[in-house]
C-alpha cells in the first residue's frame, strides 16, 4: 500500500473512545448486561463437559440465536472490525478488536461457537488464498452468520498423515469432480459451506499433489453421517464425496498447491484450539476444589500438589498463549509456537481428569444422583477426541522438536520388504 493511501486510511480511521461509545451504546441497546453470579457448591447445572451433547431442536434453536445475534453485531459495524472494506470489514487495527470483544464479555449473549471453525480457520483461509469469486460470496457471509462452515480434512485412512490422503478431484472443464469420504467433521450437519483438500495428481510426491476448494455441504452428492462418542452424543461426522462437482473458482490456491493452503488453516485451528488457555478454565479449577472439600479430601497432601500443578500449568499455558496472540495481533501469521500452546492445553486436560479420578473413585462412573461427581465422566471421555483434534500430541510434539527447538527430523518407518 502506498504512503498516501495508508495516510488516507489513518486520517479517516475512528477514535478508540468514540468506538468505544458506540460499540458499548450498541451493547446496552440489544444485549443484557452480564450479571456476575457467586459460584457455589450444588447450585446451577453441574456439566463440565467438553463437547456439549444437544437434541436436533436444541441445536436448530441455539444456531438460530447465535445467527440473529451475528447479524445485529455485523449490520451495526462491528462484525468484521479488522477485514477489509471490500469484503465487508471495517479495515480497522486488531486493537479496536479487542476493546469490542472486551465490551461483549459484560454482556448475555448467545452462544458464538457453532461459529468458531468458519471464522477461525476458514475464512482466514479463503482471505489468504480464495479466488475474488470466493471472497465475494462468502466472506460477508461467514462473518455476519448467514453462513456456517466446517473443515473437511481428516480420513480414515490417512489418520495424522494428511498428505497421504485418498480422497480425489478430477478436472472436467471449468468445475472439478470429488470422489472419497472425510471423518470427524464438526459442525457438518449445520455447515452450509466446507474447505476440502483432495488428491489432484497421484504422480507426484504427496504433498505436492494436493488442492484445496471450497464445497457446499447441499450439492447433490455430499451425504452426512453423524458418528455416536463414547460420550453418547454426536458431535462428529464423517462426510461421503459422490461425483460432487465443484467449479474452478471455488479453488483455494494453485492446482497441487493445496499444502500450503492446508498450513494456513491448521496454523489458524492450533491457535483456536489453543486458546483454551490449559484446561477448563476457573470455572473448572473453582469445580475442583470444591470438589476436594465436599469429598473431603482438601487435607490430602498429595491431591493438593495435583491441584496446584493443574491450577500452574493452566496459568502457564495462558501466558504462553497470550504471548502467541500478541504475535498475532501484531500482524504475524500463527507459527508452529500455537503448537505448544494446544499440546499444554490437551495435557492439562489430562492432568485434570485424572486428579478428578483419584478424588471421586467410582462414582465417576456410578451415577448417585449426587451433584458435581458423575458430571465429570462425560468430561473424561471426551478428552481423547481432544488429543486427537488440531493434530495429534505426538505430532505437535514433533513439530515442537524439529520447527522450535530445531532437533533433527524424526526417522521415518522403513518397510520390510
Amino acid at each position: 500500500m502506498c504512503l498516501i493511501a495508508k495516510l488516507a486510511i489513518l486520517s479517516s480511521m475512528i477514535e478508540q473512545d468514540e468506538f468505544k461509545q458506540q460499540a458499548l451504546a450498541f451493547l446496552e441497546a440489544n444485549a443484557k448486561p452480564r450479571v456476575e453470579q457467586k459460584q457455589a457448591w450444588g447450585q446451577g447445572s453441574d456439566k463440565v463437559a467438553i463437547f456439549p451433547e444437544k437434541t436436533i431442536e436444541e441445536e436448530r434453536k441455539e444456531v438460530e440465536e447465535a445467527s440473529g445475534w451475528r447479524r445485529k453485531v455485523f449490520d451495526a459495524g462491528f462484525g468484521w472490525i479488522t477485514g477489509p472494506t471490500q469484503y465487508g470489514g471495517r479495515d480497522l487495527p486488531r486493537s479496536y478488536q479487542r476493546i469490542y470483544d472486551s465490551l461483549e464479555t459484560g454482556f448475555e449473549i448467545p452462544n458464538q461457537a457453532v461459529f468458531g471453525i468458519g471464522l477461525g480457520m476458514i475464512a482466514p483461509t479463503i482471505l489468504a488464498h480464495g479466488t475474488e469469486t470466493a471472497k465475494n460470496l462468502y466472506l460477508k457471509s461467514l462473518y455476519r452468520g448467514d453462513i456456517i462452515a466446517c473443515q473437511l480434512f481428516s480420513e480414515p485412512g490417512s489418520g495424522s498423515d494428511l498428505a497421504s490422503l485418498s480422497t480425489k478431484a478430477t478436472k472436467d472443464g471449468d468445475e472439478w469432480v470429488i470422489n472419497g469420504q472425510k471423518v470427524w467433521t464438526s459442525g457438518a450437519q449445520v455447515s452450509e459451506i466446507g474447505e476440502i483438500i483432495c488428491r489432484t495428481d497421484p504422480n507426484v510426491p504427496k504433498h505436492k499433489g494436493l488442492t484445496a476448494f471450497i464445497v457446499n455441504m447441499h450439492a447433490p452428492g455430499v451425504e452426512i453421517r453423524p458418528l455416536r462418542q463414547m460420550t453418547g452424543g454426536s458431535t462428529f461426522n464423517e462426510v461421503f464425496f459422490n461425483d460432487v462437482r465443484v467449479p474452478d473458482d471455488h479453488r483455494l490456491g494453485d492446482v497441487n498447491g493445496g499444502w500450503g493452503v492446508a498450513l494456513t488453516t491448521l496454523l489458524n485451528e492450533r491457535a483456536a484450539i489453543g486458546g483454551g488457555g490449559g484446561g477448563l478454565g476457573t470455572i473448572g479449577i473453582w469445580r475442583i476444589i470444591e470438589l476436594l472439600r465436599h469429598m473431603g479430601k482438601s487435607n490430602d497432601k498429595l491431591l493438593r500438589q495435583a491441584m496446584a500443578n493443574v491450577y500452574i500449568n493452566a496459568k502457564v499455558a495462558n501466558y504462553t498463549n497470550m504471548r502467541a496472540m500478541a504475535k498475532i495481533a501484531q500482524g504475524q501469521l500463527p507459527g508452529p509456537e500455537m503448537s505448544i500452546a494446544k499440546l499444554s492445553l490437551t495435557t492439562n486436560m489430562t492432568r485434570m481428569s485424572q486428579l478428578v479420578s483419584r478424588i471421586l473413585g467410582p462414582k465417576i462412573t456410578a451415577d448417585t444422583g449426587e451433584w458435581g461427581t458423575y458430571a465429570w465422566c462425560e468430561f473424561l471421555l471426551s478428552i481423547p477426541g481432544m488429543r486427537v483434534a488440531g493434530g495429534t500430541d505426538e505430532i505437535m510434539k514433533n513439530i515442537i522438536g524439529e520447527r522450535v527447538l530445531g532437533l533433527p527430523k524424526e526417522p521415518a518407518p522403513v518397510s520390510k520388504q
